[in-house]
């Protein structure tokens, strides 16, 4: 067994799909296929169950995973201490981020990180809180920015972000609205807003259940981009956070009102496992990111009028 094909691994049993994970390494499927073949053989035992829905791991493959991935931490610990001696920051960083973020602020971020830390080799996973939760206690991952509620006990989170969300409507719409919107109007609208499965759908609903009224919306779409776009382009609205609207905001596609009666927010946290060890390398791709997040909160707060 050698790192490239734990490399391998870790990034099949994340996916839990060959192709999904043979982009992500940036290698051919039969190039990951043979690998995971070579370590169930050097084990004599199946690592995955093939199902037409994706790979699932065995119990034998749960029991390499923990290992795998404890293995991985330490060798990427150890080049880092080793490049350190250097006074050179590097090493493997792999962080989680929940849509809204990682459709908002992460190719800047990145090229960021590209440009100042070129030792750094990054790796960022988009997900859903529930999922990047998991992969954080279960170590697949050095952390994760998430919905701060749903930080578990077990986890250490560290608040980043606190931010209204904002009624945004098309620049050319034909309606007019005033400068604070209410929650209970905005849900006799058209409404466009992320699935039950979404974080900020869940606090827009316990929003709208705390003030008395059930969401109904038109649309329910999970990609944020993708909901920029069709409010942009349509007589339709929606309600997101200012991070996930600044960028239609600043090129005037989309205009935003404040929320009233009553308010609704969202804190963002960076979310860690207190067994693991936080690298110079994770701590200088946190604080980019970081930076960025509250740059943009902060852009589309002031453009609200």
């Amino acid at each position: 067994m050698d790192l490239k094909q734990i490399d391998y691994f870790l990034a099949l049993a994340r996916e839990g799909n060959m192709t999904r994970a043979a982009r992500q390494l940036n290698v051919v499927q039969p190039a990951l296929s043979m690998q995971i073949g070579r370590l169930e053989r050097h084990f004599g035992k199946s690592l995955f169950d093939r199902t037409p829905h994706g790979m699932h791991l065995t119990p034998a493959g749960r029991t390499l995973l923990e290992h795998a991935a404890a293995i991985r931490r330490e060798v990427d610990r150890t080049t880092e201490e080793m490049s350190r001696l250097d006074g050179r920051i590097s090493g493997r960083v792999a962080i989680g981020m929940i849509t809204s973020a990682a459709q908002s602020t992460l190719a800047s971020s990145s090229a960021k990180v590209a440009e100042r830390y070129p030792e750094i080799r990054l790796l960022v996973c988009e997900g859903y809180t529930d999922t990047l939760v998991e992969w954080v206690g279960a170590g697949n991952i050095d952390g994760a920015f998430v919905n701060m509620p749903k930080v578990p006990a077990s986890l250490a989170g560290h608040a980043v972000l606190e931010e209204d969300m904002m009624f945004a409507f098309g620049a050319g719409n034909a309606r007019t609205f005033p400068k604070r919107v209410s929650l209970d109007t905005v849900a006799g609208l058209g409404l466009v807003i992320p699935s039950r499965r979404h974080g900020l759908r869940k606090i827009l609903d316990d929003a709208a259940s705390e003030a008395g009224f059930v969401l109904k919306p038109r649309l329910e779409i999970d990609t944020l981009s993708a909901v920029c776009e069709i409010v942009a382009t349509t007589d339709l609205v929606t309600v997101l956070p200012g991070v996930a609207l600044y960028r239609a905001l600043a090129d005037r596609r989309l205009q935003a009102r404040k929320i009233v009666g009553p308010s609704v927010s969202r804190s963002v946290a960076w979310v860690t496992n207190p067994r693991r060890i936080v690298s110079a390398a994770v701590t200088a791709v946190v604080d980019i990111i970081a930076d960025d997040l509250i740059s943009a909160a902060s852009a589309a707060a002031r453009a609200v009028r």
